[in-house]
């Protein structure tokens, strides 16, 4: 007898097989038992009609609690009834692991209770669809890049200086020396595409934001690709044709998660290039006819963003934002230096900024005089510097942030469901 993931159940019509899994309800109608069991691929009903059907591991049949570990023995049968439309017909169920006072329970819990029961709330039905899609952003992303000719590279996790010169790091002990938690693993792809052309890293980055808003962890994950002989425009391409993909790739593989997060998905449906561009003054004027005024030099914050982003049916890009508000290395705008070529990617129903890129510094004597107006050490710089003394090219690149797509890809409240295990101001357990 095989032993059958739930999801390839429906090839296993008329034959006997073996289910493992976990108990997700259990009721008995007199002497026939329903048990339903989840692998972690689907939700299988199993019916038990067969008074001399076998049960291990109980003297009782009730004894088949919630999250209870089971091996079902049964015959796959067609029911259109059934979410997959087959069920099977067990005649042995053996009890692999008790599960008594399950406490995350099909009610309402408060916040706080299901973070510290994460271990357990990632088994309800919803959470593992939310990680499902995270897997399927996460496969499309990797595919995209790949097949565009990317090669995958990975920068160092522990640096010692901050790729935007900024003091949200977590400081590390190195050997009696200091060093940083990376922030990002941008200075580095800049040099590696130096080396290889296009590449991309995707891994985890830490700042120490002290931030409670639903968008913000202080640990995740982060794509960052970078491009040799790329400048502005065509950055801007890459990453709505990025973004386009990984949101068609969710529609086509997803629609049972999508359905079990009762995501609308017509909105997801227009994610289809090309994205409205507007530049950073444009923006201003859009936000003050709104009644939301801003200076000229002030930065957006999640309001702002959030009404410019309801102007449009798709993700929009914010472009050329004054130079003081951007990283030391983005490119001026060689027209009008006090703007930069930099852009956000701001993604519908008010999650804010999903994707930051810029066209890079590529000439020496402006990197520096950047660096001294950002208060730089260049000895500290002194190797991402060399990247304009031996063979500068124009370059740009990217960062999209993994957990910021997933929430709004599922339209989540807060960040901290888009990822296993979230580490936030208040919380690095479990």
């Amino acid at each position: 007898m095989e032993i059958v993931r739930i999801n390839e159940a429906t090839k296993h019509i008329g034959q006997d097989v073996i289910l493992q899994g976990w108990v997700t309800h259990y009721r008995s109608s007199g002497k026939i038992h329903f048990i339903v069991i989840r692998d972690g691929t689907g939700v299988m009903q199993c019916v038990v009609k067969n008074p001399q059907a076998e049960l291990h591991g109980a003297a009782q049949w009730d004894a088949l609690t919630q999250e209870t570990a089971v091996r079902v023995h049964g015959r796959v049968h067609e029911d259109k009834r059934a979410p997959i439309g087959v069920e099977v017909e067990a005649d042995r169920v053996e009890i692999l692991g008790i599960s008594e006072g399950y406490p995350v329970a099909p009610k309402e819990h408060g916040v706080d209770f299901l973070m510290d029961h994460r271990h357990l709330w990632i088994r309800s039905p919803r959470q593992a669809a939310i990680l499902r899609i995270r897997a399927a952003v996460i496969h499309a992303t990797r595919n995209f890049l790949d097949n565009e000719g990317f090669v995958v590279a990975d920068p160092p996790i522990i640096t010692p200086a901050a790729a935007e010169g900024s003091t949200t790091l977590f400081p590390i002990d190195y050997f009696d020396d200091t060093a940083f938690l990376s922030q990002s693993g941008q200075l580095y792809m800049e040099a590696l595409a130096m080396a290889l052309g296009r590449v991309y890293s995707f891994g985890p980055t830490f700042r120490a934001e002290k931030s409670k808003t639903r968008r913000h962890l202080n640990e995740f994950w982060m794509v960052e690709p970078e491009m040799a002989f790329c400048q502005f425009e065509e950055n801007l391409v890459w990453q709505e044709r990025l973004v386009s993909h990984i949101v068609q790739h969710v529609l086509a593989t997803c629609r049972v998660e999508l359905q079990t997060i009762e995501r609308d998905i017509s909105r997801l449906e227009k994610v289809i290039p090309p994205f409205p561009r507007i530049t950073y003054d444009e923006a201003l004027e859009r936000l003050k006819s709104v009644g939301m005024p801003l200076a000229w030099g002030d930065d957006m914050g999640a309001p702002h963003e959030t009404a410019l982003a309801e102007m449009f049916d798709r993700p929009v890009f914010v472009t050329h934002f004054p130079t003081a508000l951007k990283a030391f290395y983005m490119q001026p705008d060689p027209h009008r230096p006090e703007v930069a070529l930099a852009a956000d990617m701001l993604a519908p129903e008010g999650y804010g900024e999903i994707i930051g890129g810029s066209e890079r510094i590529h000439d020496l004597d402006l990197l520096l005089e950047r660096m001294e107006q950002h208060h730089l050490d260049p000895a500290v710089y002194a190797w991402y510097i060399d990247l304009r003394r031996y063979g500068s090219v124009p370059h740009s690149g990217f960062g999209m942030g993994l957990e910021r797509m997933v929430a709004w890809i599922c339209k989540l409240d807060h960040v901290r469901e888009t990822i296993p295990f979230a580490r936030t101001l208040n919380r690095v357990w479990p």
